[in-house]
C-alpha cells in the first residue's frame, strides 16, 4: 500500500517497459512553474469606448488588474496590489472610467465587490460586509452610472437586490427577495422577471411590476427542462427576451420571445448538443451568432454584419476562436485562440481595417515547448449512450495520430466535476502536464454531465456510484481494448464531484484502479447535502431531484448506500486526498471522515491540506506545491516521469495532517522523521 518515488527524473526506455510507447526518447520534462504558476496575462478586454485595454497579469507574485491605452499596450500599469489573494475575475464599468473586480478570502466564497478608476485613484471595497456573498445582477451600457447587485446580508438564504452608485459607492436596496433564485434585468436595469424554484425542482418566471412580483407566473419551466432552459435577456429596446431553450426537444435552442403577446420564434437548434454561447449587437442587443460544443465547439452566424469577421478569425487564426469583448461602436474587437498544441493568445482585431493584432501570449514560456495533442472521441456506453470524450497523447508515443499509442500506457482516467458540467476541447494545463510525464490523459463526459441534451443529464439522476461510475469503467475498457491504457496502470483522478468518482473507484470498485487522487471530493453525501451554503437554498430541490432527498428515509438510505465513507474499508490501492480548509461546497470534514476511517482500519491515506484555499486551489504556489506532491505519488503508481519535489511545498501554506510517512519523497521534502 505504500507508494515510493524516485529522487530524481527518470527517463523512459523499453527496459523500464517502454512506457512512452515507442522508441524515440521522451520529450524534456515541462516544469511545474511552467505550467502551473502565473500566467504572464489573461482575459485582455477593452473598455466600452474603446480606449483603454485592461487584463490580469502578476505584480509581486500575485494576479492584479493592469489597463493601458489601447493604441500603446506597452505603457501598461497596475491598478490593483492585491499581495495574498489572486483576482481571477473582472469587468469594466459602462463608463469605461473604472474596472469591477470581486474576490474572496482564503476560498470561503463570501465575495466582496471592489472598483478601482482607470486614472490611478485609490481602490475602493463596494460591498464592505464580513461573511456576505455579492452577485452582479446586472450591467448595461446604456446605464453608465450605476449597476445592480445582489446581496444575502438580511437573509443568508436570498440576495436582496441593491442599486450600486458607481460614482458614490452608494447602495439601495429596490428588491426584497423572500425566496427568488434570482432576477433579469433589462438595458435599462429594470427588473423584468423574478426566478422561483418550485417545489418539484423545476422553476417558474414572474414578471416584476411597479406594483411588485406578479403571481401567475409569465413562464413555467418543468424539472426535466430546467436542466437546459433559461433567458439570457432582452434586446435594448425591451420587447424580445431571448432563449436557451430546451422545451420541447431535447438539446436546447436558441428562442425569441416577444414581451407583450408571448410568442415564441426558434432562431436556431442543433440535435446534437446544445446551443451554450451567443454574440449579440452591441447596440441593439439583438443575437449575431450562436456556438454549439459538442465535439468541438463551433460558431454560426445569423446576422450577416459579422458572418464574414467569423470566417475572417476562422481562417486566420489557429484552433478554436472566442470573441471576449467588443466596443460600443464594435469596431474592435478582443479575441482568442488556442491551438492546443501551442499556448492560447489574444488578439486586438480591427474591423474596419480587417487586421488582427498579437496582443500576447497567456504563456509565453511554453512557446516552443512540445504541447500534446488532444483527440475528441465518440465512446460507447454499455447501454448505448454515447460518451463525447477527450483522450491526449504523450508526444512521441502515438503510431496512428493522437488516437493510438505504439504500446499500452500508464492512463490518468481525470473525471471533471459539477458532475453538472463538461469537459471540452482544448488546452488543458492537467492534459499537458500528464502527458508529459507520459501517460495517457483520458477525460469522459458521463451522463449527467451538461450540452448534450436533458435527456442525457437526466440519465444521471440517482445514478451517482451507479450508472455514472459505469460511464467511466466504460471508457477505461475502451482504452484498454483500443491498446491505449495498460489495464494494471490506470488512475482516477479528480476534483469535486471528480474527487467523489476516484473515492468511487477505490470504494466500489477497489481492483480496479492502481490508485486514486481525490481533490476537494466529498465522502459522505449525507454531511454533504446537511453542510451545504445557506445562499445554496434556491436549488436545493433540483439537487435532491438529482441525487436524493434526505427528508425521506429512503433518500438517506441512498446517501448513505452512495457514500465512498460507507465503503472505506473497501480500499485496496494507494491514495492521495488534496484539500482546502476553508471550502464552502465541500467542507473539510468530507475527507477528516475518510481519513480517519482508513486510519481506524489501518489503510494508508495521504492528506494534505491547505489552509487558506477553499474549493480548489487559487493560489499558484499552493497549485505547485500540490501536483509535484500528485506527481510523486502517480509515480510511485504507474511508473511515469516526474520532477522532483524539491523546494516546491517551502512557498505554499501545505499541511500534511495523516500519511507523510506513506511518501518517502514528501517526507523528505517536509522534513518528516523517518524518511527514506
Amino acid at each position: 500500500m505504500h507508494w515510493t518515488t524516485a529522487s530524481a527524473p527518470r527517463a523512459m526506455s523499453p527496459a523500464d517497459g517502454d512506457d512512452t510507447g515507442g522508441g524515440d526518447t521522451p520529450p524534456p520534462l515541462i516544469e511545474r512553474e511552467r505550467l502551473f504558476g502565473n500566467p504572464a496575462r489573461i482575459q485582455g478586454r477593452l473598455s466600452p469606448d474603446g480606449q483603454w485595454l485592461a487584463w490580469i497579469a502578476p505584480r509581486e507574485g500575485v494576479l492584479n488588474l493592469w489597463v493601458a491605452p489601447v493604441d500603446d499596450p506597452a505603457q501598461a500599469r497596475p491598478l490593483t496590489d492585491e499581495r495574498t489573494r489572486p483576482i481571477l475575475r473582472y469587468f469594466w464599468s459602462p463608463d469605461s472610467r473604472q474596472l469591477l473586480y470581486v474576490n474572496d478570502t482564503g476560498g470561503d466564497e463570501n465575495f466582496r465587490l471592489f472598483g478601482v478608476t482607470v486614472d490611478g485613484g485609490a481602490e475602493r471595497l463596494l460591498t464592505p460586509f464580513e461573511g456576505i456573498q455579492v452577485q452582479v445582477i446586472a450591467i448595461s451600457r446604456e446605464v453608465t452610472g450605476h449597476i445592480l447587485v445582489g446581496l444575502n446580508r438580511r437573509d443568508p438564504r436570498w440576495h436582496d437586490v441593491y442599486r450600486l452608485d458607481l460614482a458614490s459607492g452608494g447602495l439601495e436596496r429596490i428588491l426584497e427577495n423572500d425566496g427568488y433564485a434570482g432576477f433579469i434585468a433589462d438595458e435599462r436595469l429594470a427588473l423584468r422577471l423574478a426566478i422561483k424554484p418550485r417545489e418539484d425542482g423545476g422553476l417558474s418566471y414572474h414578471r416584476v411590476a411597479r406594483e411588485g412580483i406578479e403571481t401567475t407566473p409569465f413562464a413555467d419551466i418543468g424539472f426535466e427542462d430546467s436542466a437546459n432552459t433559461g433567458p439570457v435577456g432582452f434586446t435594448r429596446d425591451g420587447e424580445t427576451l431571448y432563449w436557451i431553450d430546451g422545451r420541447g426537444r431535447d438539446t436546447a435552442a436558441l428562442t425569441a420571445q416577444d414581451w407583450t403577446s408571448g410568442e415564441i420564434r426558434l432562431l436556431a437548434h442543433s440535435p446534437r448538443a446544445d446551443i451554450t454561447d451567443l454574440l449579440r449587437d452591441p447596440h441593439s442587443g439583438k443575437v449575431q451568432a450562436w456556438a454549439v460544443d459538442y465535439l468541438r465547439n463551433a460558431w454560426h452566424a445569423l446576422d450577416g454584419a459579422i458572418a464574414d469577421d467569423l470566417a475572417f478569425l476562422d481562417r486566420e487564426l489557429k484552433g478554436d476562436i472566442d470573441v471576449t469583448s467588443r466596443t460600443d461602436d464594435d469596431r474592435l474587437w478582443t479575441v482568442t485562440n488556442d491551438p492546443v498544441t501551442a499556448p492560447p493568445a489574444a488578439w486586438l482585431y480591427d474591423r474596419e481595417k480587417r487586421r488582427l493584432t498579437r496582443l500576447y501570449v497567456g504563456r509565453p514560456e511554453l512557446e516552443g515547448v512540445e504541447l500534446a495533442g488532444m483527440t475528441p472521441l465518440e465512446i460507447t456506453a454499455r447501454d448505448g449512450k454515447t460518451l463525447v470524450s477527450y483522450l491526449t497523447l504523450p508526444r512521441g508515443s502515438d503510431a496512428e495520430g493522437f488516437s493510438k499509442p505504439a504500446s499500452p500506457l500508464p492512463m490518468v482516467l481525470l473525471v471533471h466535476g459539477g458532475p453538472w458540467a463538461r469537459d471540452s476541447y482544448g488546452s488543458e494545463t492537467f492534459h499537458h502536464w500528464l502527458a508529459n510525464r507520459g501517460y495517457a490523459v483520458l477525460s469522459v463526459n458521463y451522463r449527467g454531465s451538461t450540452g448534450f441534451g436533458k435527456a442525457f443529464i437526466s440519465a444521471g439522476d440517482g445514478e451517482w456510484a451507479a450508472a455514472m461510475h459505469d460511464d467511466l469503467l466504460d471508457a477505461v475498457d475502451w482504452a484498454v481494448d483500443a491498446g491505449v491504457a495498460d489495464p494494471e496502470r490506470v488512475a482516477i483522478m479528480g476534483g469535486s464531484y471528480g474527487g467523489y468518482a476516484a473515492l468511487v473507484g477505490l470504494t466500489f470498485t477497489p481492483e480496479r484502479f492502481a490508485c486514486g487522487v481525490d481533490i476537494v471530493g466529498p465522502s459522505n453525501l449525507q454531511t454533504l447535502l446537511a453542510s451545504m451554503p445557506a445562499y445554496w437554498e434556491a436549488g436545493k430541490r433540483q439537487l435532491y431531484r438529482r441525487m436524493a432527498d434526505p427528508e425521506t428515509e429512503a433518500g438517506r438510505a441512498w446517501l448513505e448506500a452512495r457514500s465512498p465513507l460507507s465503503r472505506a474499508d473497501a480500499i485496496r490501492r494507494p491514495l492521495l486526498i488534496g484539500q482546502g480548509a476553508n471550502d464552502p461546497r465541500v467542507k473539510q470534514a468530507e475527507s477528516d471522515q475518510i481519513v480517519a476511517a482508513m486510519e481506524a482500519n489501518g489503510i494508508p491515506v495521504t492528506y494534505v491540506l491547505f489552509p487558506d484555499e477553499g474549493h480548489g486551489f487559487a493560489r499558484p504556489v499552493n497549485a505547485i506545491a500540490f501536483n509535484a506532491v500528485v506527481e510523486a505519488f502517480l509515480q510511485g503508481c504507474l511508473g511515469g516521469r516526474a520532477e522532483p519535489i524539491g523546494e516546491a511545498l517551502a512557498p505554499s501554506s501545505i499541511e500534511v495532517p495523516h500519511g507523510a510517512e506513506f511518501a518517502p519523497e514528501l517526507a523528505e521534502a517536509l522534513g518528516v522523521r523517518g524518511a527514506s
